[in-house]
This record gives structure tokens, sequence and C-alpha cells, in this order.
């Protein structure tokens, strides 16, 4: 499992005007880290932009439809701060994001930069400020729902860094690297808390288990 950043370790002021980062399948979660290879000029343009501005950039999924130039979005994303960032010898920056809190897109704004920018609402994930509290909820039924879809799509995992994982790390961490549809992982993001991510989870798990060739859990 990754390390756990807590976003309240340093003063947190976030921006009014938020630069996005719009990534089909691909959500971040408060205090997770997202890794990214960027490479498109307009999000390397981002990037120098967020360097001197205050470091926070909005990630946030695509939805179908719009123009593949300027796709349809999600009403929810994830705010991150940049941690890393190292530009590569052919141009590009390998960038690691930690997760601040959750917003809602109020709108677009007009913008003369080649990347899009919104004004965010952070008012409904206020408690994301604050540290993380367990879910209420049995490991063991994670874990059995997790190897028994991990056997139906032959995937591979270290199970002993998931028993000792905390439970909220757990799901947010799986919540944003299982291989989960987007539509999925959106539902997940905005599962209200974590005990609610967690019911969501487990829904989502069994689901898919009893949709596969090995039937349903016993």
């Amino acid at each position: 499992m990754r390390p756990y950043f807590n976003p309240m370790s340093q003063d947190i002021s976030l921006p009014d005007r938020l630069p996005l980062f719009p990534l089909g399948g691909a959500i971040l979660l408060p205090g997770e880290i997202l890794p990214l290879n960027v490479f498109e000029p307009r999000y390397l343009n981002m990037l120098d932009d967020v360097r001197r501005d205050g470091g926070h950039i909005g990630i946030i999924q695509t939805r179908p439809g719009g123009d593949p130039q300027c796709p349809d979005l999600a009403r929810v994303g994830g705010v991150g701060r940049l941690k890393q960032w190292q530009e590569t010898e052919d141009g590009r920056y390998l960038i690691t994001l930690v997760g601040v809190s959750r917003f809602r897109l109020v709108r677009e704004l007009d913008a003369t930069t080649p990347y899009r920018v919104a004004e965010p609402d952070y008012t409904p994930f206020s408690d994301d400020l604050l540290p993380r509290h367990e879910p209420s909820g049995e490991r063991e039924r994670l874990l059995q729902l997790l190897q028994a879809w991990f056997q139906a799509e032959h995937l591979t995992a270290d199970w002993r860094s998931l028993r000792d994982a905390p439970m909220a790390v757990l799901v947010d961490q799986l919540s944003m690297s299982a291989p989960f549809p987007s539509g999925d992982r959106q539902a997940l993001l905005e599962a209200p808390d974590a005990t609610s991510r967690l019911e969501l989870m487990q829904s989502l798990l069994a689901a898919r288990i009893a949709g596969s060739a090995d039937g349903s859990l016993q």
C-alpha cells in the first residue's frame, strides 16, 4: 500500500480559481497520492503556472459527450497539491499530487489559458480537511470480497499489506487503484464518508462476484 499523507500537516488555502486536469477513469481522494505523467503542451503550461500560484490542481473525470478536446466533466472532483515534480529529458513532467479535498464544480470560467479553469465549491466536503475517521465495518468481510473478486478477475495483490493497512486508507486506495469502471469510481469519490464508501465498495464487489463465472460469494 502507498503511504498516507495528512493534508492537515501543512496550512491549507484552497484556490477560488482551480486549474482542471480532466482524466477519464481517475479520481483523487483526500490524503491519497496520485502520480501522473504529463506530456500534453496545455498541461505542461498548467504545471508551470501552478508551481508559481500555490500548487493546486483539480482532478476531475470526463463524461461521455462534448468535444474530444473539451469533453463534458463530472460535477465532483478532487483537489491535489503538487508534492513532487521532475522534468524528463524529453520535456515531460513526472508529478505527484497529494489529495486535499473534494470539490463541486460550480461553473467553468473564461480563461486565457490553454487549460480549463473552474470555480469550485468546497463547502459540501468540509470534513475532508479533518483527519480521516475509520469506517464502521468488518475488515474480514471486505478482504473476503476482494479475494473472491481478484480470483475471478485473475488479479494479484499484496494481501499482507492489505490486512495491515488502516481501513480508511485501504478503502480509499482501492477506490482509486482497483479496476472499477469510471462510473463506479465517481460514485466512490462522491460517497459522503468513509463508512458510506466502504458500504458502496462492498456492494460493488458483491455485484461483480455475482456476475462472474464463479457465481455469488457464499
